[in-house]
């Protein structure tokens, strides 16, 4: 079986649920371009378009849609992304991370934001308390671990220091709401108003 499983206590009873112990980071509203969705993932431009033309993990507040234009993800994308680098950092197949992914896909930023990944190298388990941690590595099936809380913890605080666009009903008739990428876009914002 190679999909994110619940991992239940083992006396059958469903374990607590980990709270979450922080914010969770920018609003749904706030998009980054490919540049920095690569540096702050830790990933090539490659494995990016890759991703996104292949469906794991792509932008879902713009796509690309020709020549020029410019794919913007969010927050729960730029984490998917960092949690898919993870993976493939520890050997899982791209297979069974597309699985994996996939159970992700639906799920808001404080669901991801309160499990954390436990793997036996093939099978990926979901695991939302110690305890479940703990009962999965005393049945010799974890491997390792992503703790997506503490993923999530680094990304807010590595992505402000980072240039966004802030996404709105008028975004695209109404240049103020975009924040300067860098001077030279600022330079051109400012040349064409």
């Amino acid at each position: 079986m190679s999909t994110i499983d619940n991992v239940t206590a083992a006396d059958g009873a469903e374990a607590p649920v980990q709270e979450s112990l922080f914010d969770i980071g920018p609003s749904d509203e706030v998009g980054y371009r490919v540049p920095i969705a690569c540096q702050v993932a830790g990933i090539t431009y490659r494995q990016l378009d890759y991703w996104a033309r292949t469906d794991l993990v792509r932008p879902s507040i713009r796509n690309a849609t020709g020549s020029g234009s410019q794919r913007l993800y969010s927050f729960k994308d730029i984490l998917v992304l960092k949690i898919v680098k993870g993976l493939l950092d520890t050997g899982i197949s791209l297979q069974n991370i597309r699985l994996a992914v996939d159970k992700l896909r639906d799920r808001g930023i404080n669901e991801i934001s309160e499990i954390t990944l436990v793997s036996d190298g093939t099978t990926v388990y979901e695991c939302r308390s110690n305890d479940e941690i703990i009962d999965l590595l005393g049945g010799g099936q974890g491997v390792f671990g992503i703790a997506v809380p503490q993923i999530v913890k680094e990304l807010t605080g590595t992505i402000s220091a980072f240039p966004s666009e802030r996404i709105g009903a008028a975004a695209e008739d109404d240049s103020d709401n975009i924040v300067a990428l860098d001077e030279l876009a600022d330079r051109r914002r400012r040349r064409s108003s």
